[in-house]
């Protein structure tokens, strides 16, 4: 079996949207895969006393160049949405919906949600419009229509997103390669030599 590496993250965190641009190259590069797992980064930010990085005095005009820069660092597209951040509850149940039946097209549904909202600065908050995003992808629309608003789908996410605070997670994006966590997409290097290096 091939081992994994756990790819955590938001749908509406920038910097779990640049990392989600490198994370299956990196796994691949080792012979890995990579599992992604959406989350919802508000119960996260209550338990820990945090705030949005644009909500923040001085980190939040930063974070805004910050991304500008490194949109253009990795040569992929950015665009500061608006509104953001936001609540992205149907863009991961649709993932969870999806993963549960074809990984693979979970994962491009994952990439072309992540790319209207940050590359197009699409509002990705409704369920229509995650519908929209899917149905290109050879998605029933109605089904998946119906399953964001499923119960089970529903409490599927809370687990995850309660299970991956009780390993620590405590932001987007957070990787775990063999059982060690890492916080950020500025962590990639760190998860590259891990890897390489078999730990440290």
């Amino acid at each position: 079996m091939t081992k994994t590496i756990e790819f955590y993250f938001d749908f509406s965190s920038p910097y779990g949207y640049f990392a989600s641009h490198a994370i299956d190259d990196l796994a691949a590069k080792y012979g890995r895969e990579a599992v992604w797992k959406p989350i919802m980064l508000g119960p996260v930010l209550k338990r820990t006393g945090g705030l949005p990085a644009v909500a923040q005095p001085i980190k939040g005009e930063y974070c805004v160049h910050d991304w500008e820069r490194l949109g253009r660092f990795m040569e992929v597209p950015w665009v500061m949405p608006d509104p953001f951040p936001i609540a992205t509850l149907a863009a991961a149940r649709a993932f969870y919906w999806l993963d549960d039946r074809d990984r693979a097209q979970a994962r491009l549904f994952a990439k072309t949600a992540f790319a209207a909202y940050f590359g197009e600065g699409r509002d990705i908050t409704p369920a229509e419009t995650v519908a929209d995003l899917a149905e290109p992808l050879h998605v029933d629309r109605d089904a998946l229509l119906a399953a964001v608003q499923d119960p089970a789908i529903k409490e599927r996410l809370k687990q995850e997103t309660s299970q991956a605070m009780e390993r620590g997670v405590f932001g987007s994006p957070f990787i775990f390669v063999d059982g060690e966590g890492f916080w950020g997409s500025d962590r990639l290097w760190m998860v590259r030599r891990w890897l390489k290096r078999g730990g440290w």
